[in-house]
């Protein structure tokens, strides 16, 4: 059911998440310092039910944000560290044979992808039919092995990092696996008041202390809560006319693009909206959590050809370009909502 004719979420429900979606901002904030932007990102991935894909420096703080967002929300945390001889079976599980009172048989033994939050570390240095393991995992919630299916838990997260300038002995994830990612968020290294800060409040070894917030099932109920959000027709357009200007003979910028992106990044693009939204305690999306959006669920989406590449562009880029060119409202169509409703 679409979000125009579903129920809208009520006042007392909006306050109320936005006043705990907050406080759990706040408790990351601890966690991660000097990373608000990327810690309201990750808060609007969960709202969305996406996966995320982070990508920065060894040592920013990915592993400690994933152990802190586990223990906030309660939720069951696995980390797997990829390497070039991981195998599928290694992230999945495999049948096992054991000793049963029926006799000797196969008995499945759970990998670690049967976790509510599974940190995939350096993704980008497992071979790519290990990296394909999760493909099915991310998409349908499951995986299968030797025919026989096993459905995850829920809700189920994948947190992948990936190391932007070690480039050797790695394999560049492949654009299907790219297209499963909600957002591709970077970590940025550290000013020197953040870094000031880390020297007076950190000690190597020892990890922050993070309180519950509230458990799985009030992130679940969040989270369907985030589909209630209204969607205003004006603004849908304008997320069907951004993607659409993505791909080649659309737009004057998409001259230098490959490939676009693919209708699930509009969906994407749609369901951060509402997340966004809702952290901000507003009952309906606006054309401004669609810019905000925009370059975290678009940038890996797009492939850009080797022009593009020789002046230096990249997906971020390039989305910012579009967003300049393309209008926020069709004038050819009516408004749905008041103006400062719309960009509120």
């Amino acid at each position: 059911m679409s979000s125009a004719t579903s129920t809208r979420p009520t006042p007392d429900e909006t306050a109320e998440a936005a006043e705990k979606l907050d406080l759990l901002r706040q408790t990351l904030n601890r966690v991660l310092f000097g990373q608000d932007p990327l810690i309201e990102n990750v808060i609007i991935g969960l709202l969305s039910r996406g996966h995320l894909l982070l990508e920065g420096l060894p040592g920013l703080g990915k592993t400690e944000l994933v152990k802190g967002l586990a223990r906030a929300l309660q939720l069951d945390a696995k980390r797997i560290q990829f390497t070039p001889d991981l195998l599928p079976a290694d992230v999945t599980g495999s049948p096992i044979l054991k000793e049963t009172p029926e006799g000797r048989r196969f008995v499945f033994h759970r990998g670690p992808i049967f976790a509510n939050l599974v940190l995939a570390d350096e993704i980008n240095r497992a071979s790519p039919k290990t990296q394909s393991a999760l493909l099915e995992a991310m998409q349908e919630g499951r995986v299968t092995v030797m025919g026989e299916t096993h459905t995850l838990l829920r809700p189920f997260f994948v947190l992948a990092t990936q190391n932007p300038i070690e480039l050797e002995g790695t394999y560049p994830l492949p654009e299907a696996q790219l297209d499963r990612f909600l957002f591709k968020l970077d970590i940025y290294r550290n000013e020197i008041p953040v870094l000031e800060e880390i020297i007076k409040h950190r000690e190597i070894g020892e990890e922050p202390e993070v309180e519950a917030v509230f458990d799985r099932e009030t992130l679940v109920r969040f989270a369907t809560l985030t589909r209630r959000v209204y969607l205003p027709d004006v603004v849908a357009n304008f997320i069907a006319r951004l993607v659409d200007a993505t791909h080649p003979g659309r737009s004057r910028t998409a001259e230098t693009i490959k490939f676009g992106a693919s209708p699930r990044a509009a969906l994407a693009l749609a369901t951060g909206a509402k997340a966004r939204a809702l952290i901000q305690g507003r009952g309906h999306a606006s054309f401004e959590d669609i810019r905000n959006l925009a370059a975290p669920v678009l940038g890996h989406r797009i492939l850009l050809d080797y022009r593009a590449k020789l002046d230096g562009k990249t997906g971020a880029t390039i989305v910012a370009e579009l967003l300049q060119e393309i209008p926020a409202q069709d004038k050819a169509l009516p408004s749905t909502l008041k103006p400062t409703e719309v960009h509120g």
